[in-house]
């Protein structure tokens, strides 16, 4: 994974994000790296795109034209993923932030993982499955902060707050998720790191985040299944086992 000193290439579909999300999305963009290059693709002669241009403006992102030439032909997907290309073949980039729910970038995604460049996806929770586990990391714009209306007024769904305890042990994929990864973690004692576990189930779930259940942090999470213990780990950290392990 990088770090806040590696290079990140952004590049953000704006035919299919609102402009509204790209200041939250460039402040998650900031915990894991530094921006390096900010493009944004669309067909700026489009009135659709109007309220794009303050916003590219305002976070110093490159806006980059794309004729919509043939109708029924997304021309914006097509020059992302030519830049993207030409970006990692320059060698210069440790991680690229693709800001889309569209699953058409999937391969694109794959491709770059490749080259062992990490992959951070970003979308609403409508993007296809295919395209969230292309990505090394994908998180959803809901969860980046509170809803905004749209171009039109409109209101969106509120994001949920914190789910309960009951609606979370009655998750059971989110129980088998965590009960996995746990006891892969864990030592014969059957405590594991927590770090080791959020880790892990970014890998095998990349869309795994604990805010979007409400919580702000893996271990406010765990802690309200009430299935797992959870303390503070001999040297520092935070570890946990299963309940069921216990005594």
């Amino acid at each position: 994974m990088t770090t806040p000193q590696d290079l990140l290439a952004v590049l953000v579909d704006a035919d299919n994000v609102a402009p509204s999300r790209i200041g939250a999305v460039l402040t998650e963009v900031a915990r894991v790296g530094t921006a390096s290059v900010k493009r944004v693709y669309g067909d700026w002669t489009s009135p659709r795109l109007s309220s794009w241009k303050s916003a590219a403006s305002e976070h110093v992102i490159q806006p980059i034209q794309q004729f919509a030439n043939t109708a029924g032909k997304n021309a914006t997907d097509s020059a992302l993923i030519i830049d993207a290309m030409d970006l990692l073949h320059a060698g210069r980039f440790d991680g690229f932030c693709i800001v889309s729910s569209d699953s058409d970038f999937t391969r694109l995604a794959s491709r770059i993982r490749e080259e062992g460049v990490t992959v951070y996806g970003f979308g609403e929770r409508k993007t296809p499955e295919s395209f969230r586990n292309a990505c090394d990391s994908f998180t959803y714009l809901e969860v980046l902060e509170a809803p905004v209306a749209d171009d039109a007024g409109r209101e969106p769904a509120a994001v949920p707050g914190r789910v309960p305890t009951s609606r979370l042990r009655s998750d059971t994929r989110l129980v088998a998720r965590l009960r996995a990864a746990v006891e892969t973690a864990s030592g014969e004692d059957g405590f594991g790191d927590l770090a080791a576990v959020g880790s892990l189930m970014r890998k095998q779930h990349p869309d795994f985040d604990s805010r979007n259940w409400g919580y702000a942090k893996l271990s406010d999470l765990v802690r309200a299944t009430e299935l797992f213990e959870v303390g503070a780990r001999p040297g520092g950290g935070v570890q946990v086992r299963d309940r069921r392990r216990a005594g």
